[in-house]
């Protein structure tokens, strides 16, 4: 009887326990003592402050040439086309490099974070060994390969630092450092519009990236803390197939995918595609550093309230909804008034979506979180190829764009009800 009561006070408010997953067998065992560990456990933040910094320093690289596309275009003497490589090469290598960066997190947290650090600084100082598209492609491609080391970290970082009740929150917080690494990025650009600009953005950024890391580095000087709730971590293929064996995972993939592209398309060509509507590259670099804002300022409120009362799923369907519309708005409308409301209102509904969809994932797989956050993000980075694909085909035709981001956009909605079924009829 003391067991039995003990047990239904140490399980979280809708945590399910899947069969046949390593945690279910020691769970048991482990939730005598668990209560009292976790009420006791401090939440180390300065160390998701500093890894705050380095997810914004990635972020800042991603989006580096986006809000001057055309500027740099014109200081590489390449077309615009070629620039949008620049960004379109980020979510390319993460879908290589996603699977094999969270088994290695799930193994070795602070040593595969230390490489994130090392390879996202050192990719943005080989952008200035020659002022030319090479070695800007060349240094963009080493960043790029650092993110998903940074990235998806972030549930394991939430478990292996943060109290339990702590960890919506943080993962809310991280994601919000992400979106905030974005907004420098455009705020960058357009606080130093003209092509003579571009090498004193590339150096900023990369002095950023420097810091961050080294910041980072500091702070990983605390061990995680012990996990007294769970069985410890799975790690290697184990961690993979425990992730791609996990049906709550691979449903979140699917709905994440198309979202997360149509996001990544907007953050890589909107400059271009507002300019026949007189939209400046200025103007352009503030609307979409704007957006970031919205999206800091939604990722800090909405994931935690939709935590709180377990309305995760009406949230993401109202973001899709919101974002399909607001694309259609841009097809009807192109404007710079309707590129400020449209874009700020889709930063705040969508970019809350990631951290409620990283935060399901580390509730429904707790055995392997880096790697199951490894794999959406592989998903929705592999979308962002896709639809950043197709939209740079249709660049100069920017009403085509927008409608097919719109129609896209609301392909979403069906995978999230096939979540919604198995999230519903969970034991």
């Amino acid at each position: 009887m003391i067991r039995r009561s003990t047990r239904r006070r140490g399980e979280s408010p809708g945590r399910h326990v899947l069969p046949g997953s390593t945690n279910e067998n020691t769970r048991a065992a482990a939730t005598t003592a668990a209560p009292r560990v976790e009420q006791h456990a401090k939440s180390r933040w300065v160390v998701f402050l500093a890894y705050g910094l380095l997810a914004a320093a990635s972020q800042a690289l991603f989006v580096n040439y986006a809000p001057v596309t055309e500027d740099a275009a014109r200081h590489f003497g390449v077309s615009v086309g070629e620039i949008g490589w620049l960004s379109q090469v980020f979510p390319l290598v993460y879908v290589l490099l996603a699977v094999p960066a969270g088994i290695a997190l799930d193994r070795f947290l602070r040593p595969a974070l230390v490489v994130g650090a090392v390879l996202t600084a050192s990719g943005a100082f080989l952008r200035l060994v020659a002022d030319d598209f090479t070695w800007a492609f060349i240094g963009q491609a080493v960043a790029a390969a650092g993110q998903p080391f940074v990235l998806n970290a972030i549930p394991g970082l939430a478990v292996g630092y943060l109290a339990e009740k702590h960890r919506a929150t943080g993962i809310a917080a991280a994601s919000s450092a992400t979106f905030a690494g974005m907004v420098l990025g455009y705020l960058l650009g357009a606080l130093l519009p003209g092509e003579n600009h571009i090498r004193t953005l590339t150096l900023i950024t990369a002095l950023i990236a420097m810091d961050a890391g080294l910041c980072l580095v500091a702070a990983l000087r605390f061990p995680p803390r012990a996990r007294p709730e769970s069985a410890p971590a799975t790690s290697g293929l184990r961690a993979f197939r425990a992730a791609l064996g996990n049906r709550y995972v691979r449903r979140l993939c699917a709905v994440v995918a198309i979202p997360m592209g149509t996001f990544i398309a907007l953050a890589t060509f909107v400059q271009p595609l507002l300019a026949p509507a007189g939209v400046s590259e200025s103007t352009a670099g503030l609307i979409l550093a704007l957006t970031m804002i919205a999206g800091v300022i939604g990722c800090a409120v909405v994931p935690v309230w939709a935590d709180r009362r377990g309305r995760e799923v009406q949230v993401m369907g109202a973001a899709i909804a919101l974002t399909a519309g607001a694309c259609l708005h841009l097809v009807l409308v192109p404007s710079t008034p309707m590129a400020f409301l449209m874009l700020l209102g889709t930063g705040f509904v969508l970019l809350p979506a990631l951290p409620i969809v990283l935060s399901l994932s580390e509730r429904h797989a707790p055995e392997a979180e880096s790697t199951a956050a490894g794999l959406i993000w592989m998903a929705g980075n592999l979308g962002g190829v896709l639809l950043a694909a197709v939209v740079g085909l249709l660049v100069t035709r920017p009403a085509i764009a927008f409608a097919v981001l719109s129609a896209a956009t609301l392909l979403a909605l069906p995978a999230l009800h096939w979540f919604r079924r198995l999230d519903t009829t969970a034991p």
